[in-house]
């Protein structure tokens, strides 16, 4: 009897395994009919992008993308813009490097045009640091912005960075050097002008309807040193006795410009509803990591609450916007090699994209993520599924330690986890168990395979996401400067606007008819 109870019971179980199986089956075959079906479901949108979102993680490769997905919601997981119907990747090599930096590819994304390493919104004729190359006029480049501006839409940026960092630089400067953010960068007797200058004197810089970041002190001379913002020595420091932020102001009053200018989250919240020209500057140096932000009214803006701040300035204009918004931060956290701060302030971009989503409607604003370069961050090993991607895997067969899931090619001090160790009066090199740290801070150098000063970038290709009007333009491998191209030709500006294609179509009406005319005289 006790035999058939046993029996029964191994039946049971038998049928209870079988059942789990085949509902697993049910479950992926389920996933896999619903993506097919919403592919089935994407149609082209056709209509003409009013309003133009760009959004750049810097540093946000495809390991990092992978990264936040599986730190918010697990590996089945998808962030929101990995739910745009429209994909395609980006070569980010520039010019003259391999492996890029991000002014070279800011260059590429806002300008259209591949650049040097280091040049900022010239051409590849202008080589680093030679100023008067950067002066002639044929070597300058036009932005998205700056086209945006010449079609009668607003125009504007966000960033976590200085304002007038590598990424943002682009959009209104002109330099041969992405380090000449202020005067005292400049070389002596330079001809030039420094990018801070560029912003608030010239054009398109003084005509930008939205400024949000850091970077006081490249525009003010003396900048204020306080323990919650201090001056950085990696920053450049203004010393001409300029204040380009008064500066500012005064321009926008002698042209009778409705403006603010805010400095932390409660003066954003609060900006006047009639403001069309909105500079904020929030930080001396870049802005704090999210994880160290204050978040307090007196405290600086997160990069959603900059993001939520610009979309109301700039959708007044009935003729729609450009706006580019920058996750800075992510590239900061992976130079120092801390993981899980990148991929903490990758989720805060993602949260600024989701942002943007539900303050625009797909038919007529397209939404484009997308990211610089990469860094050399690896997911490694065989973790099980719903590990803590920011823990450790293993064990290593050669000295039986586990190693952490994620880990740097290229890395700084930080990440050093070999020692020395004596037995025998023989000195012997041993690696660092993780299990005896806090692998899961945000303060937490990962390893890395080889030593450096810092974490260096990565050169592989970027993935970029879209939606709304010819989002499907971006759908395989692309130049990274395609991206300026296929953004006008959505939009409609620059040389796609409706002027330039009237012009277009004339003057080819015109040379048929001339060469009409020459055949038969000649015949």
């Amino acid at each position: 009897m006790t035999g058939l109870r046993w029996g029964v019971i191994f039946v049971f179980y038998l049928s209870l395994v079988q059942s789990s199986i085949r509902k697993d089956q049910e479950y992926w075959k389920k996933l896999s009919t619903n993506e097919l079906e919403e592919a089935l479901a994407v149609k082209w949108n056709l209509g003409e992008a009013k309003n133009v979102i760009l959004f750049i993680g810097d540093g946000m490769g495809p390991n990092t993308v992978t990264a936040t997905r599986i730190h918010k919601g697990g590996e089945g997981h998808r962030l929101t813009y990995e739910k745009f119907p429209h994909i395609g990747l980006l070569k980010t090599y520039s010019a003259n490097k391999m492996v890029p930096d991000s002014t070279s590819t800011a260059t590429a994304l806002l300008c259209g045009v591949k650049a040097n390493f280091y040049t900022m919104g010239v051409d590849a004729s202008v080589e680093h640091n030679n100023c008067s190359a950067s002066l002639r006029p044929e070597a300058r480049l036009e932005s998205l912005a700056a086209l945006a501006l010449k079609a009668g839409k607003s125009a504007g940026f966000v960033t976590t960075m200085r304002v007038t960092h590598a990424t943002p630089g682009p959009i209104y400067a002109h330099s041969a050097s992405r380090l000449w953010e202020c005067d005292s960068a400049m070389p002596r007797d330079s001809s030039c002008k420094d990018i801070g200058r560029q912003l608030v004197e010239d054009w398109p810089g003084r005509d930008l309807h939205v400024i949000l970041g850091g970077g006081r002190q490249g525009l003010v001379a003396k900048a204020q040193d306080r323990p919650s913002d201090p001056v950085s020595a990696w920053g450049c420091n203004r010393s001409d006795g300029r204040d380009l932020i008064t500066q500012y102001i005064k321009d926008k009053e002698e042209r009778g410009l409705r403006h603010s200018v805010v400095s932390n989250t409660a003066e954003l919240k609060n900006i006047d509803k009639n403001t069309d020209y909105l500079l904020g500057i929030f930080s001396n140096a870049h802005m704090p990591y999210e994880f160290q932000r204050i978040k307090d009214p007196h405290g600086p803006p997160s990069i959603v609450e900059m993001t939520e701040a610009a979309i109301k300035v700039l959708k007044k204009n009935k003729n729609g916007f450009f706006l580019m918004v920058e996750g800075g931060n992510i590239d900061m956290a992976h130079h120092r090699g801390r993981a899980r701060t990148a991929v903490d302030e990758s989720l805060a971009m993602e949260e600024a994209v989701s942002m943007a989503v539900n303050m625009t409607s797909e038919e007529d604003t397209l939404i484009v993520v997308t990211s610089d370069h990469t860094h050399t961050l690896s997911i490694n090993g065989y973790p099980d599924r719903g590990s803590d991607i920011f823990g450790t895997t293993g064990p290593s067969k050669f000295d039986g330690l586990n190693y952490t899931t994620l880990t740097y090619g290229v890395g700084g001090p930080g990440s050093n986890k070999l020692k020395v160790q004596i037995a025998d009066d023989q000195p012997r090199i041993v690696r660092t168990d993780p299990d005896t740290e806090n692998t899961t801070s945000f303060m937490y150098e990962q390893a890395s395979a080889i030593l450096n000063d810092e974490n260096v970038h990565g050169g592989g290709d970027v993935a970029i996401y879209a939606r709304g009007p010819y989002a499907h333009l971006f759908h395989n491998v692309h130049e990274q400067h395609y991206v300026f191209h296929a953004i006008s030709y959505a939009a409609k500006i620059g040389a796609f606007s409706k002027a330039s294609t009237q012009y277009n179509n004339v003057y080819i009406c015109l040379l048929t008819l001339l060469l009409g005319f020459m055949f038969r005289m000649i015949n």
